[in-house]
């Protein structure tokens, strides 16, 4: 029995419990709940009548920066504590420096007794030497069952299965939670996001739209469903959405039905900080669950927001044309501007033209907003004649090639890639064998990382080839489609008297400009058009396809004329 003077503080122990599934520990004698009772029973039995419990569930004891346990310490340097009982010394830890750092240091410099019930260690009745021996095989098992941990989830990422949570929009299937599917509260929400994208819409705004129509934020709707995600909660607003939250919902591939794994990383078993990986790193697999997005919505848009950020006009609103507009001699970016006397009128004019002070284009490419609409608008509605009227020809010129020698290549291309996918699979089968012949001791650890990094090397090269065939395959697959698609919004636009943000976006891809030129007299300027799908393409002269002539009078009291695209 402890002898002491009876103040409360000699009569105060902790009781420190900790649980992780890093540690996959069998039997529940290792429960949270086993832990205070056994704990409680030995402190009362050395003679501590107050208790005090300190506990860390689901974190990882390679990691000192807990909640409880940093408290604990706290409440030791505040001199509120003359014990510490734990089960064993890997509850306390299993960091070896820090461990041994705090048994053979700071307890001892605050007078402050240490016991480890299952490894039968007693500050108060002797040294023990095993201690430090037990400590260090304490980190050699949070190391093994890291490798482990990590080899595992090698096998699985690369055999299909997502490595992390479904994004908002999608849920778990209750029938196999290794598989995703729509979450019919929340896909609406994401559709609506993108329409809004699609229609010209910025960030900001599709963030203001969903406050004003009271919408849960991605983690207070998680919050909700009593789903515990990660993420800043905000009681008192659970609506006020973010752009950072709508620049992440249209940058993920998931939603076209996609499968991305080790799109992040850790460093070591000692830091559990995420670190975001190079993309050819990533493992795709396309079409696992259903999609929420259209691939081709999504691309579209990954497009979109790949280009220059969007100016904005004098009344704060952005130009529907800002990023689709570039320079036709240096490939720079047209910017928007007013004049600042007469914000009616409006243009561009090529950012590498004074780039900080130097000149990057020769030229400054200037074209009035006003000629620009007049001009695209024009040459919208002969696409749409072309589409319509003389459908045959608008086919042969946006398919470009025979079938017959497009179906050859996807041929070499599909066999090549059937060869490639064999040797996966049978990459992943020798990851499972050297696994298991290494827990079973079969297989030295110096043997099986050698072996590992050689079929980590070339399993890596292998996805690389996979995807570059897969996307090449998707993009012949898909060019048919998408050229359907094109003339189903094509026919949309058939009676279209107005631009609109979203006639734009779903129509054309960009728009080359080039300077201004006086030719037999008059000054004209030439534009090249790149649409979705198809390219730019020359239209023909047809008796139904109107001609595309567009005069506007300048400010200087000069005419300018379309004279065409430029090919």
């Amino acid at each position: 029995m402890r002898q002491s003077k009876n103040t409360k503080k000699e009569l105060t122990a902790a009781l420190y419990v900790r649980l992780s599934r890093d540690d996959n520990l069998e039997g529940d004698s290792y429960s949270i709940v086993n832990q205070k009772k056994l704990l409680t029973k030995v402190a009362k039995e050395k003679g501590y009548t107050n208790l005090l419990t300190y506990c860390d569930d689901g974190i990882s004891g390679v990691t000192m920066d807990r909640p409880s346990y940093k408290q604990m310490i706290s409440d030791i340097k505040s001199n509120k504590i003359s014990a510490v009982f734990v089960k064993d010394l890997s509850r306390l830890g299993r960091n070896y420096i820090e461990v041994g750092r705090l048994t053979e240091e700071f307890f001892p410099d605050y007078d402050i007794r240490f016991v480890a019930v299952s490894d039968n260690i007693d500050t108060q009745e002797g040294e023990n030497e095993l201690a430090p021996i037990k400590n260090l095989f304490n980190e050699w098992y949070a190391r093994d069952i890291s490798k482990k941990r990590r080899i595992s989830n090698k096998i699985k990422g690369n055999s299909g299965e997502p490595m992390g949570q479904p994004p908002y929009g999608y849920m778990k299937n209750p029938d196999n939670p290794k598989s995703w599917i729509i979450d019919e509260e929340a896909a609406p929400v994401v559709r609506r996001i993108f329409q809004m994208t699609i229609d010209g819409l910025g960030t900001e705004q599709i963030a203001e739209t969903l406050e004003k129509d009271k919408i849960l934020t991605p983690t207070n709707y998680w919050a909700s469903k009593g789903i515990n995600r990660p993420g800043k909660k905000n009681p008192d607003n659970p609506y006020q959405w973010n752009c950072s939250t709508i620049v992440h919902i249209l940058s993920l591939q998931e939603y076209c039905g996609d499968i991305l794994n080790f799109k992040t990383y850790s460093k070591s078993y000692k830091n559990k900080k995420r670190i975001d990986n190079d993309r050819e790193n990533w493992v795709v697999f396309k079409g696992v669950h259903e999609p929420i997005i259209e691939r081709a919505v999504w691309e579209k848009i990954q497009e979109k927001r790949g280009k220059a950020r969007k100016r904005k006009k004098s009344d704060g609103e952005k130009n529907m044309f800002s990023g689709l507009l570039v320079c036709a001699d240096c490939g720079s970016n047209l910017w928007y501007h007013f004049n600042q006397k007469n914000p009616s009128i409006e243009y561009f004019n090529c950012s590498g033209y004074n780039k900080g002070g130097r000149k990057v284009c020769s030229s400054t490419h200037y074209i009035r907003l006003d000629f620009l609409e007049k001009v695209v608008l024009g040459e919208i509605r002969r696409l749409t004649k072309l589409a319509t009227k003389y459908e045959s020809e608008f086919l042969k010129l946006v398919i470009g090639q025979s079938t017959k020698d497009a179906e050859h290549e996807r041929q070499i291309k599909q066999k090549e890639l059937k060869t490639l996918l064999a040797r996966d699979k049978e990459l992943d089968v020798l990851f499972e064998k050297i696994y298991e012949d290494n827990a079973m001791g079969r297989l030295s650890d110096e043997r099986f990382g050698k072996l590992s990094v050689k079929y980590d090397a070339e399993q890596k090269e292998l996805n690389k080839q996979i995807n570059e065939l897969q996307a090449e395959l998707d993009s012949d697959k898909n060019k048919s489609v998408s050229t359907d698609e094109f003339m189903a919004i094509v026919r949309k636009y058939t009676r279209a008297r107005k631009l609109t943000p979203r006639m734009l976006n779903e129509l054309i891809e960009k728009i080359e400009v080039c300077q201004a030129e006086i030719i037999d007299g008059k000054k004209v300027q030439r534009l090249k058009i790149y649409y979705n799908c198809i390219g730019s393409i020359e239209i023909p002269d047809l008796d139904l396809i109107p001609d595309n002539a567009v005069t506007v009078n300048t400010r200087q009291g000069v005419d300018i004329n379309f004279a065409g695209a430029v090919m």
